[in-house]
């Protein structure tokens, strides 16, 4: 009895979730000519937009559909033949009226005669199970076309019984859920499992990337077998993750009804399909069901060189910090994406001087192989005449958006021969390790190139003997950031000298929590509480940040805490600052930093009442319900009150992403014989230095000397110059994501987001002995412009959609110290210039013959310059640096 309950169960379950019929997919009947109306129409807009405001075009046909064969053995394989007819092409959004671009002309002007002719000739589709075996179609036809035809023949394959699978259709091999229930069936395609090849790629950061999502549902309606109502719709939507502005929609839906059925051809006799087909014409072919790639012609484009010309004065050096300029340089670098090598090596060889450094940028960052094999042919890094475009093109190469296999390949090779630059020598070896990091984010740490460079990086750092050769390997690892690096970086930062510890110590400061464990902590901790030999004041204060910034321990805390106050006057005032930024700013150890605060022996007045110049602040510089950008800035002093370093972050917050947006940090040291003061401890035998160290977009950057020892120093200060020196300068592509889609519907569609800036980011350092001051200026102006483009396109019509938003910003940072009088007045100045925020979009549609509608739209805002809060102290100490001028109310001569 249980056992018939069980089987009763069963029988109606399945009965549910099956439709009836004898069937598992569509079938017809035997001469029978089924008459249908098919349209297929994609809309473009914004994210939310309005469906009136979109642009895009409808294709409508009646479609006839007759059985042509049946296998005698079993009612599941099919020959059906599908033929479009009365093709006609309209505006999805008819409120267009008289601006409508199909208005007054025929569907064989618009579609042109060929197309036309092709679109209507019919295909054939054997079905076995209700799934596409095959799909035969005219060899010779324009595929834009035939994927039209895909298009519509895809929506025939379904099955009526429940379940998940994997189906081959126009969108390649995909999987699909159905769900049937008494006449009416649903499928949802999973987009994004579906295998197709498509050229694309994006850039990996999550800050910077981009995210799009894809739905599609189909929903047939079935009486006897067959379909008598289809409704599909596709769904594929993006948005720039840090920029919501930037996003856009594409909707396309396809229709079918069944209008008639009347009496058609008989069945043709055989047993095998292919016998079938022959009869019913020699020509047809078994072509893919999947949607295949074409290119749309491009009538009166210009070439290569041409673009370049019109282009050419938007990159001159006077005009980089203009908006133009970086849509030149985006609009370009896709041109050059199709290039060949020849071409743009010809457009190398003929440039001057002063464009060449930009020139240079673009080429290396359209990131094609063409293009590679240009530069490395163009660039002679034996030759010092082209160092600053070898500097450029190394550079483009460190922060490129995808890089490959290739490009780091290439720069081995170049890194084992010959320079004359040891400074380019240097760069080459910091930017593969940034590559690969890169390639290593991209699941590409197995790659053959990517071993070879770790080898490299790592057995160099070991044999290295020269200070020099040191540095450039750790400035390597500190990009690079793998695993293995770790042992070596403690090595270096617990048993270095100076210069190396700290930068040693700096590369450790870069890496995520989880590879701060608790043996490297323990390290940390022997540095910063100095049990083994005395270090500067630089590597403590920095091996503090790391131990603060990963978890620490209840002890590991108390112990920092209680060593303040037993610390060198600057180094105490700094660590003191440093713990009440985290508890100010709510860090992750503000926690465990109240804990320990419990103690009454670690929190009294003794502790945090101590004075001093040094100084740490956090501040936002803006902030939203999704995303945040941050600022911070500490200043550690000698105990004499010279500068030691300084240390300026911008990093930008993705909800758990992030992205180290810049880091300024200039140092100083040995620079007490100046004023007659005492260096303090363990800085007794320090060279007399001056320098200044960038990470800008997470790769760090080859850092620069203001002067190197007693004699540069004197040099510099008797020649009286304050120009600033360049840290990095050019043209970045940062945001770059491409993507080719196929539409269900057969249409092709294309989502690309671009973005770049032109940066310069200076520094400089005054010391005046007369005026007894000195002032150091960090100077970082950008421009910058983010593009969005959807376009859908049929080689006959094209809809797109444009949105970008654009502005030019510049900050500041100024340390004025005056050291006149003891203890010494120092101000700090952070300023945010004026900045413009402009926000275009760009909607059309266009036939191939030319005629196209077109809408503009425009916004424009300002953002009011601003000067960044700083701690209390130094607003009341800029106060007397910069005295208030009395206003003159006197009148007369005296």
């Amino acid at each position: 009895m249980i056992l018939l309950a069980v089987l009763f169960l069963c029988f109606i379950s399945s009965y549910s979730a099956s439709v009836k019929g004898h069937t598992t997919g569509l079938s017809l009947n035997n001469d029978r000519l089924y008459k249908l109306r098919y349209s297929t129409e994609v809309s473009l807009n914004r994210g939310k937009g309005k469906l009136q405001d979109s642009v895009g075009y409808r294709i409508s046909s009646d479609v006839d559909v007759v059985l042509l064969w049946r296998n005698p053995d079993g009612d599941d394989d099919q020959l059906i033949q599908i033929t479009m007819q009365d093709v006609n092409v309209e505006n999805v959004n008819q409120q267009r009226g008289d601006k409508s671009i199909f208005k007054g002309k025929n569907p064989s002007k618009i579609i042109r005669k060929g197309n036309l002719e092709a679109l209507q000739k019919p295909v054939l589709l054997h079905l076995v199970h209700g799934k596409v075996k095959n799909f035969y179609s005219y060899q010779d036809e324009p595929v834009a076309i035939e994927n039209l035809k895909r298009g519509l023949a895809s929506l025939f394959q379904m099955q009526l019984s429940s379940g998940t699978t994997n189906e081959v259709d126009i969108s390649g091999d995909c999987q699909v859920t159905y769900q049937a229930h008494h006449d009416k069936v649903t499928k949802v395609k999973a987009l994004d499992s579906c295998k197709i090849e498509r050229s694309g790629f994006t850039t990996r950061n999550q800050v910077l990337g981009v995210t799009s999502k894809a739905t599609s549902v189909t929903t047939y309606k079935i009486e006897d077998s067959f379909v008598i109502a289809v409704l599909a719709e596709e769904t594929h939507a993006f948005g720039l993750n840090f920029l919501q502005s930037i996003a856009g929609k594409i909707v396309s839906k396809q229709k079918l009804e069944l209008k008639t059925t009347e009496a058609g051809p008989r069945l043709i006799p055989g047993k095998q399909v292919a016998t079938v087909i022959k009869a019913v014409d020699s020509k047809y072919k078994a072509l893919p069901i999947v949607g295949q790639v074409f290119q749309s012609e491009c009538k009166g484009c210009p070439s290569l060189s041409e673009h370049w010309q019109s282009i050419r004065k938007h990159l001159e050096p006077d005009n980089l910090s203009k908006a133009e300029a970086i849509r030149s340089f985006l609009a370009f670098i896709q041109h050059l994406r199709t290039a060949k090598k020849d071409e743009i090596l010809q457009i190398l060889k003929a440039e001057k001087k002063e464009v060449l450094p930009q020139l240079v940028d673009a080429v290396t960052s359209a990131q094609t192989p063409d293009s590679l094999d240009a530069i490395l042919d163009f660039l002679d890094f034996k030759s010092d005449s082209s160092v600053v475009l070898q500097e450029r093109f190394l550079y483009a190469c460190g922060f490129a958006s995808h890089p490959n296999e290739e490009l780091l390949r290439a720069l081995i090779s170049k890194f084992r021969g010959s320079f004359a630059s040891n400074d380019i020598r240097e760069s080459v070896m910091i930017i593969i390790g940034a590559l690969v990091r890169k390639l290593c984010q991209n699941e590409g740490c197995k790659l053959q190139a990517v071993v070879e460079a770790k080898k490299l990086i790592l057995g160099g750092l070991e044999k290295a003997v020269k200070k020099e050769d040191i540095m450039m390997y750790l400035l390597a690892l500190k990009n690079a950031l793998i695993p293995e690096g770790i042992p070596l970086l403690l090595k270096y930062a617990e048993s270095g000298e100076g210069p190396i510890s700290h930068l040693a110590t700096t590369s450790l400061q870069r890496y995520d929590v989880p590879f701060i464990t608790d043996e490297v902590k323990k390290t940390l901790n022997r540095i910063y509480h100095q049990n083994r030999k005395v270090h500067e004041k630089t590597v403590r204060t920095t091996a503090a940040a790391i131990i603060l910034n990963n978890n620490p321990s209840y002890m590991e805390v108390k112990n920092i805490l209680l060593s303040i106050g037993e610390l060198p006057k600057e180094m105490n005032k700094y660590m003191l600052a440093t713990v009440k930024d985290i508890l100010r700013f709510e860090m992750p150890a503000s926690k465990m930093v109240r804990r320990v605060l419990k103690e009454m022996v670690v929190h009294n007045y003794d502790r945090f009442a101590r004075s001093g110049a040094s100084s740490f602040y956090t501040g936002y510089i803006e902030r939203s319900p999704h995303s945040a950008s941050t600022y911070s800035l500490d200043i550690l002093y000698s105990g004499s009150g010279i500068l030691r370093r300084s240390n300026l972050n911008i990093v930008q917050y993705l909800g758990k992403s992030h992205l180290h947006g810049s880091q300024v940090v200039i140092e100083a040291q040995g620079l007490e014989g100046l004023i007659a003061a005492t260096p303090d401890e363990g800085e007794e035998n320090l060279d007399s230095y001056a320098g200044l160290s960038a990470i800008l977009f997470d790769v760090q950057l080859r850092p620069v000397t203001f002067f190197n020892g007693y004699s540069d120093l004197m040099s510099k200060m008797l020649s009286a110059s304050s120009d600033p020196v360049s840290v990095v300068k050019g043209l970045i592509l940062l945001i770059d994501h491409s993507q080719e889609l196929q539409l269900q519907s057969g249409l092709k569609a294309n989502m690309d987001v671009q973005g770049a800036l032109a940066i310069d980011i200076s520094g400089a350092m005054e010391f005046s002995l007369w005026y007894r001051e000195s002032k150091t200026k960090v100077k970082n102006r950008l421009a910058v412009v983010i593009t969005g483009d959807i376009t859908v396109d049929t080689s006959f019509v094209k809809a797109g959609l444009d949105i970008s938003a654009e502005t030019e910003a510049g900050m500041e940072f100024i340390s004025t110290v005056q050291f006149s009088q003891y203890p010494f007045l120092i101000c700090l100045q952070m300023e945010r210039h004026e900045a413009p925020f402009r926000q275009f979009e760009t909607k059309y549609e266009r036939l191939s013959t030319g005629r196209g509608y077109i809408s503009r739209k425009r916004k424009e805002s300002l953002a009011a310059g601003s000067e960044f809060p700083l701690h209390q102290e130094n607003s009341e100490m800029c106060k007397v640096v910069f005295p208030p001028q009395p206003e003159n109310t006197a009148s007369g001569w005296f």
